[in-house]
Parts: C-alpha cells; structure tokens; sequence
C-alpha cells in the first residue's frame, strides 16, 4: 500500500448531467409522492403531512416526506443542478472514466421486482439497507434476523449486467442513494474500522503506523491497533480520492451524483423518516420495516466530532477538507467550524 499522489477533491472532472434532479422533485415542497407506476406516471401534489402521521398501511397510504426533509432536499436539488451543470462535468456514467464507472456500478444495487436502484454508502447505514434488500428479494426471513450481514452474496449489483440492461434500469427504475456530514462518515469509519476491525487493522493501520510514526518504518512488532486520528488524516492526504477505500471514499465518487439522476437522496439525519418514504416509494409490504439501529452502536456525537477535529493541528484540517469539498458542498453540509476559540470550548 504505496504512498499516492496528492489530489484535491475538487479538482476531479465528476461526472454530471445537467438534468440530474430529481424527478420527483418538482413536487418536493408538497410532501407526498404517490408510487409510479411501471411506466414512470408522474407524482401528484399531497398533503404534506408528517412522516409519523402516516397509517401503517403502505397499500393505502401515499408515501411523504416531513417538513424539514424536504426543505433540505429542495436545496439539495437545487444544488446538484448547478454544480452539474458545469461544462466539464461528464453527463452521464458513459461518459465517466473507466475507474470512475467501475466504482459507481459497483456500489448501485438492483430489484427488479419493485424496479428500484439504491447507491449504497459505507457508514451510511448500508448495511440496514442491504438487509431490506434481501428481505424484499426473498433471500432474508425478516430485516431482524439476528444474522451476520454478508455484503456480497445474495445482492444484484448493477456492475453484473450488459450495458444494455444497464442503461434501461438508469432510465426506468427509481434511484436513490443516502448521504451523511462529511466528518463525521469519515470519523465513524476510523473508530469502527481501526478501532473494532482486526483485518483493517493488519491491512492499513500497520503500514499507517510505519509510514506515519517516527521511528516505526522497520518495526516488525506494530499491530495497527493504536492509529491515531492524525496518522489516519495524514495517510488521506496522500490518497487519490478515486482509489480511496470504499469506507472513507468521498460519497460523490462512491455514487456519482451528477452522472446518476437520483429521484431521492436521503440523510443520515432524517434517516428514519426517508427510509419509510423510500419503502413507500417503491411499493415495499407494509410488513417490511427499516431495522432499528443496533444497541452495540456507538453514535458519533456532536461533542465526540469537535474534539477529535479540534485535536487535529490546523495544516491538516485545512488539507483535508478540500478532499471532500464536494460531498460538503452538493449534499449542502456546512464545513466545521473548528477556529481556535471555537475549540477553546
């Protein structure tokens, strides 16, 4: 795992379709979208009512998004739109280059049954979303099956299929994808990756820690088990974003946002309440649920993300940010304030 060359995230020609917003979205500040039907019938204006107000039955009941999401996914909508439009961003994933379309097909999943596509994020609660996935494929009894999850069996990614197919489900199937702050995906993906994973551990924290730490280059006793924030940091900055791991690629080269026409992109914020749009959306039973969040998880708090970016020397935090300039800029998160009286408290 050699050293790579520097590259900043927002000097990547992304990939982009000026279109590329959302369809159901002409509708969004009205809050309900009905499922299309097989043909893609557009949606009709609702009630903007609540999420939680919505009667458990699926079969009768038009899918809606709450308030505050909504507004977040109009901005969001109105985002993508401009920044894809630009003239060097690619229009669609044929237009992206190898690597770049061997990544984003890898990471969009297929039903057929309930014509849908998901662009599935590592630490964005991809592994709840595989498990509905399986269920609504019949491959898994219930989402609460007490299982360990595998990532690849029993899964239809969309990079096993011809071109031909390829491009029918792009262009008739619903798709959507869910997003999460920038530092804090990644700040999960160090805690849970080199702080639980022995296999992480052995295959990036032992060279981080040789390549990193002063005096480790030759020791053959080091374990990964101890990389620090910084060390971690420090090896991103010496990353090509496209080659990145899948855990802490930045989520636009991950899913291609400007190449993919996204009906829905979700938060990790409002994640209960887009979850059950999107069952809704796609016709899901009215028995298939979004699990729960499991009780061993460890949320990442507010409080726990200011300390471990304010615990960064300031030449990196500045190095860093612009590796993910666009998952802050098209998902429309704020960057993190992390000035020194900031800090201070």
């Amino acid at each position: 795992m050699g050293p790579r060359r520097k590259e900043s995230g927002t000097k990547r020609a992304g990939a982009a379709r000026s279109s590329s917003l959302i369809n159901f979205r002409t509708t969004v500040n009205s809050g309900s979208v009905r499922r299309s039907s097989a043909h893609g019938d557009p949606p009709p204006r609702g009630t903007g009512k609540r999420l939680d107000l919505i009667r458990p039955d699926r079969k009768h009941s038009p899918p809606e998004v709450d308030v505050e999401s909504q507004i977040f996914q109009e901005i969001r909508n109105r985002t993508i739109r401009t920044m894809c439009s630009h003239k060097n961003m690619p229009r669609s994933i044929w237009s992206l280059t190898p690597l770049q379309r061997k990544t984003v097909l890898q990471h969009i999943l297929v039903n057929d049954e309930h014509r849908f596509l998901y662009c599935y994020v590592p630490k964005v609660a991809c592994s709840n979303w595989k498990r509905v996935l399986k269920v609504l494929s019949g491959t898994l009894e219930s989402v609460d099956a007490n299982i360990k999850m595998d990532h690849r069996n029993d899964l239809l990614f969309l990079s096993s299929l011809k071109p031909e197919e390829i491009r029918y489900r792009l262009k008739h199937y619903f798709k959507f994808m869910f997003v999460r702050e920038p530092m804090e995906r990644l700040l999960s993906a160090y805690r849970n990756k080199f702080g639980e994973i022995e296999s992480y551990q052995k295959r990036y924290g032992v060279e981080i820690i040789k390549r990193y730490r002063k005096g480790h280059a030759k020791d053959a006793s080091v374990t990964g088990d101890d990389v620090t924030f910084a060390e971690f940091v420090r090896y991103l900055l010496d990353e090509d974003v496209e080659r990145m791991n899948e855990h802490w690629m930045p989520v636009y080269n991950l899913c291609q946002p400007c190449a993919v026409s996204y009906d829905f992109i979700g938060s990790y914020e409002h994640l209960e309440s887009d979850a059950e749009f999107v069952l809704q959306r796609v016709g899901a039973p009215a028995d298939v649920h979004f699990p729960e969040r499991q009780t061993w998880y460890k949320p990442v708090t507010t409080e726990t993300l200011h300390y471990y970016l304010c615990s960064l020397p300031q030449r990196l935090l500045r190095e860093l940010l612009p590796k993910y300039i666009l998952d802050f800029s098209l998902f429309t998160y704020p960057l993190p304030n992390t000035t020194t009286e900031h800090c201070r408290h």
